[in-house]
């Protein structure tokens, strides 16, 4: 684009118009209009041959058509899905933003019904507030605004484990995920094919939830972001991170542990209870009313009482003096987990002068986050100030996404004939994914955004 000479307002307008996300109900999608004239179409609208951002769209000959989640990437700058065709139901299978980021678009503009956990449902308000208040302070486009909450609110339609519902001749129902408290596998049944959508999955179990359990089908819509990697073990990962902690605790220091707010703050909280009892551990952040919502809802949790023993038993930061208290706690458990604002920031900036203090990083670090330009740099932005940050760096794989090998033996055990990789890297995750499952018989399925396939 030409600029020279240009008025500065102009340009900024010309330059605002290029950032923003543009979605005209009906006349930009880019989704077929007719309805497939045999077996099942599916397309993707973000999330094929990426991770995050998704959105999948699966129609029958009769115009029978849903959408399985619809969200965002939160990356600088956020990737968004195409723009949804019109579906008069969605699933959203759990609350983190890459599946529910474009949900209140959905609703608001296509009237859409939305099903999934109670619990998801009660989460989503505050991820929505949440990435609504994000967008302003870092000033990314969003394609929605508040009062599109409103609507999405209302359109909620709740559903137990197990519990069937129709949607026309098709019968749906949600089965455990694994993964996160209230995150659902979808299963549908078209009469002509059944069909299972992992979401985000795992087989493992955790502090928090019983790991998925297989369900017999024809075809697996499976996620795939570890493929071609495995976990170390949880055992043995959970005691190198104890063994940490204590090892900081007992030189005088404090361990600063950023945690991501659903499901990961929770899940620390509990394990450090568990092995490290005698301890003082402060919590901040909107981890704290995420567990609250968990706790609520019980029948989500692997054990109830024990989330709340934990709880109870650390200390809730509610104000500036209980944040100052906080900073001579034996361990701090808080958002931001990839240090991109937050309380953590906030903390690490009072925590980086002493040396005995440390900095345990409990989640993956994306390209272009505060927790990544300080693993590669040593060095992170604090309130506007590149700063330098000496504190010894501990990162461990807390991952609640399934394995290479748990995929490939999950997909075994659901005796999928077709297998469709999503919510994978296609360079690097995907293909040794792919090959392993072609190994064990199955056809296997690649999507690329954008670009239909069909399931005979």
């Amino acid at each position: 684009m030409e600029t020279q000479g240009c008025d500065p307002q102009v340009l900024q307008f010309r330059m605002n118009r290029l950032n923003m996300v543009v979605y005209a109900p009906g006349r930009t999608t880019k989704y077929p209009s007719s309805p497939p004239d045999k077996g099942l179409r599916y397309h993707y609208l973000g999330g094929g041959n990426e991770v995050g951002n998704v959105g999948i769209v699966l129609e029958d000959p009769s115009s029978n058509r849903m959408l399985l989640d619809y969200g965002l990437a939160p990356t600088k700058p956020p990737r968004y899905p195409d723009e949804a065709p019109y579906v008069s139901d969605a699933i959203i299978t759990h609350s983190h933003i890459d599946h529910l980021g474009m949900v209140p678009w959905l609703a608001s503009n296509h009237n859409t019904k939305l099903h999934a956990t109670e619990l998801t449902a009660a989460i989503s308000e505050m991820m929505w507030y949440d990435c609504h208040k994000v967008s302003s302070i870092e000033r990314y486009p969003l394609p929605w605004d508040k009062r599109d909450i409103d609507i999405a609110l209302s359109a909620w339609n709740t559903h137990k484990f197990n519990s069937p519902w129709e949607q026309n001749d098709w019968k749906m129902e949600l089965h455990r995920a694994g993964h996160i408290p209230g995150a659902a596998m979808l299963h549908v049944d078209t009469g002509s094919k059944k069909v299972l959508f992992s979401g985000d999955f795992d087989t493992r179990d955790s502090q928090l939830v019983l790991g998925a359990k297989p369900v017999k089908t024809d075809v697996l819509f499976v996620e795939g972001t570890y493929g071609g990697r495995d976990h170390p073990s949880k055992e043995e990962e959970n005691l190198r991170f104890i063994k940490r902690i204590s090892e900081v605790v007992e030189r005088g220091g404090t361990a600063l542990v950023p945690a991501f707010a659903n499901g990961r703050t929770q899940d620390v909280v509990m394990l450090l209870h568990k092995h490290l009892p005698h301890l003082e551990v402060h919590v901040d952040g909107m981890g704290k009313r995420v567990a609250k919502l968990q706790m609520e809802h019980p029948e989500t949790l692997r054990d109830p009482a024990a989330l709340e023993d934990a709880w109870r038993w650390s200390r809730r930061v509610s104000s500036k003096s209980d944040r100052k208290k906080a900073l001579a706690a034996d361990v701090i458990v808080s958002t931001s987990g990839m240090l991109d604002g937050g309380p953590s920031i906030w903390y690490l900036n009072r925590l980086r002068h002493d040396p005995k203090n440390a900095l345990l990083l409990t989640g993956y670090q994306a390209k272009n986050t505060g927790g990544r330009r300080l693993l590669e740099e040593n060095r992170i932005p604090i309130f506007g100030n590149l700063t330098s940050i000496d504190l010894e760096i501990d990162q461990y794989s807390f991952s609640t996404h399934a394995g290479h090998s748990e995929i490939v033996q999950f997909a075994k055990d659901c005796e999928a004939e077709d297998v469709v990789i999503y919510h994978s890297d296609p360079s690097i995750a995907r293909p040794p994914l792919a090959k392993a499952l072609e190994e064990n018989g199955h056809n296997v399925h690649v999507p690329e955004n954008g670009i239909s396939g069909i399931l005979e």
